[in-house]
């Protein structure tokens, strides 16, 4: 089996947001799969996916506050502010996060850590809806 799917994930805004509830209700033909992969990419240069802990929102505040230390708003090196202070950046912590994941899929379900979710790493102050490609193969 192989299917693709685009989805609209609707705005959030800076953060780290997990959205794995939302991919899972977006494949119900998941269940039908006893091995597969499910791999996501995000259409978008300002925000990225990740995987992470699942459970302490304290995770999400702590990574973005090191993101957004790691990689500043207003530093001398930005020369592209054509859509603002907080855009290249964004598109920094995109390029060190990555746009795309790769999931097992076991007996129906994703093949996650106990403790691990799929994040949208949003880099934008004031984000758009993001619109992800999910292509599920598997048997």
């Amino acid at each position: 089996m192989w299917i693709q799917r685009e989805i609209r994930l609707r705005p959030r805004e800076r953060g780290f947001h997990l959205i794995t509830d939302d991919i899972v209700r977006e494949l119900p033909e998941l269940g039908c799969l006893q091995l597969g992969l499910l791999h996501l990419f995000i259409k978008h240069s300002s925000a990225s996916l990740t995987l992470n802990e699942n459970a302490d929102p304290a995770v999400r505040r702590d990574l973005e506050a090191y993101f957004c230390q790691l990689v500043p708003e207003n530093a001398a090196w930005c020369t592209h502010l054509d859509e603002g202070p907080d855009d290249m950046p964004a598109h920094v912590k995109a390029s060190l996060l990555g746009s795309s994941l790769m999931i097992p899929v076991t007996a129906g379900r994703l093949n996650l850590g106990i403790w691990q979710g799929i994040y949208l790493c949003e880099h934008r102050a004031r984000g758009s809806s993001r619109h992800l490609v999910l292509t599920l193969q598997g048997e």
